[in-house]
Parts: C-alpha cells; structure tokens; sequence
C-alpha cells in the first residue's frame, strides 16, 4: 500500500538491398506484425469511467450494490460480470517478505542498511539499475501474468512514488524505466495497467504507457487535476476522509470514480470498515 497516500529502427544499407522477393516476404511479414499487434491492443480494456467502485486490496468480500469496478489483491480472485484490477506491490517488498527478495535487490543506504517504507514497514526495492529492474519485473511479471490467467482485467502496480520517500537513492528516471518494463509485461498480457498516484510523472503516461489512473487522496491535497489533465475522465479516486471525500466529489464527483475506504481498507464486519460514495 502507498506510503503516502518501441521504436521501429530504420533497415541498414544491407537489408535495403534485398531482391523483390526477399522485400515481399518483409512487406508480408511486417503486414502481419501490425496485425499483430493491433488484435493484441483491442484485447486490453480500460475500466468504465464514473463507476462504482470498491478498493478491496485489505480482502475481497461480496462488492456493495451498484459496483461495476473493483481492486483485488492478486492472491485474490476477480468477481464475475465486474471490471476487476489487479493490485501487485511492485516497487517494495511486503512487510517481512525481504527475503523472498534476497539482499541483492533491497535498497540499501550509504551503511549498507536496507531502506524501509516506514509508514508500511516495506523494504524498497533497487530499481537503480537496468540488471536490476529486469529481476525485480520478471518477478512482479508472473504476479500479472497470474492476474491475467485468473481473469482480471488490469493491474494497478503499488508504490510508484516510493522514490519520492528514498532519500535520493532512488530517481523518478528509475521509477519510469522500470513502470515502463511493468506496462510491458501488462500488455503482453492483455491487460491495462494503472499509475498509482506520482502526480509530478502523470504527464509521461503515454511515453510510459501508462492506460488509466488509480489515485488515493487527490481530492484531499487538491491534485486531482492533475490526473484529469493527463487521464482525461479515465482517473479512480480513492479518499480516506469524510473532507477528501467531500472535495473530491465536489470538483469531480460527476466525472470520476470516487470511493472513501477506512486507512486500513477492511472488509465489512472489522469494526473500522468505512465505505461511502459522493
């Protein structure tokens, strides 16, 4: 959970100089790239704007009347008829999952000490380098590819502005070089992908390919705008405050999917489960 809330290259002299019958064979083949491609595109849905929604990722339980989009866990499993996306913690580790990660791919600081998320306890990941983003995107890659093969829709990947909280040791350069990674795999898997708050790299979501946007506390610290501008209507809204939910349906309420959920995000029945729409 948030702590705060291909370029096609131009063919050498050589391939230019092909017979006929070899640039047919290229036309034909590059004919059915494109082909390729664009069915590969109209497999991925973007979630309906202005809908129900529910932020589940605290555990799944039967969805309120009237939700048509809803955020799971990816150990969790999507809920028939709904639009349902995929929550993956890509770019920290889960509280007390250091290891599966091993010590090679924790963010360590200048006395070798691994860097924590503190508000969740979360070891960041090393996203530093292009060897090790590629490690840590094959293994968030088989929780898409899960999430894809169970039924989902999306994948909303947690934690894009743990730079943000890293002291310098992390840049937006690296957050970016490695969403882009995560957007691949997504849409080799038939699936949209989310940018999860960072409202400073929202105007990069097409060079990051980036599809829609899931925002906590926009209506709060008044950033909504900034997701709408790069976004357009395609920006989920999650708000953990009677005032956050006030300002967010105030200012969008006719536009955007807006929720408030409980900090802790529950399931019905915990004592402080929370939800409310505008």
């Amino acid at each position: 959970m948030s702590g705060n809330h291909k370029f096609s290259r131009m063919p050498s002299r050589k391939v230019l100089a092909v017979t006929a019958a070899g640039a047919c064979v290229a036309a034909l083949a590059a004919t059915l790239s494109v082909h390729a491609t664009t069915a590969s595109a109209a497999e991925i849905s973007l979630p309906p704007t202005h809908a129900g929604f529910d932020y589940q990722i605290g555990g799944a339980y039967t969805p309120p009347s009237g939700v048509e989009v809803v955020t799971r866990d990816h150990t969790a499993s999507p809920v028939d008829g709904l639009y349902n996306i995929c929550y993956v913690n890509a770019f920290q580790a889960q509280p007390g999952a250091e290891s599966e990660w091993g010590s090679n791919l924790l963010l360590h600081d200048g006395d070798g000490e691994v860097v924590y998320d503190d508000a969740w306890g979360e070891a960041m990941l090393d996203i530093t380098t292009e060897a090790k983003r590629e490690s840590i995107a094959a293994k968030v890659g088989t929780w898409i590819d899960d999430c894809a093969a169970n039924g989902f829709q999306a994948v909303e990947p947690d934690n894009y502005d743990t730079f943000t909280r890293a002291d310098g040791l992390i840049d937006a350069a690296d957050a970016e070089a490695f969403i882009q990674l995560l957007a691949d795999r997504a849409h080799s898997a038939d699936l949209a992908i989310a940018q999860k708050n960072t409202a400073e790299l929202a105007g990069d979501r097409e060079a990051n390919g980036l599809d829609f946007a899931v925002v906590e506390e926009c209506g709060r610290y008044d950033e909504c705008g900034d997701f709408t501008d790069a976004f357009g209507d395609d920006v989920i809204v999650v708000e953990y405050s009677a005032s956050g939910l006030k300002k967010a349906c105030a200012g969008w309420g006719d536009e955007l999917s807006i929720v408030r959920r409980d900090e802790d995000v529950t399931t019905p029945g915990s004592g402080s489960y929370v939800r409310k729409t505008c």
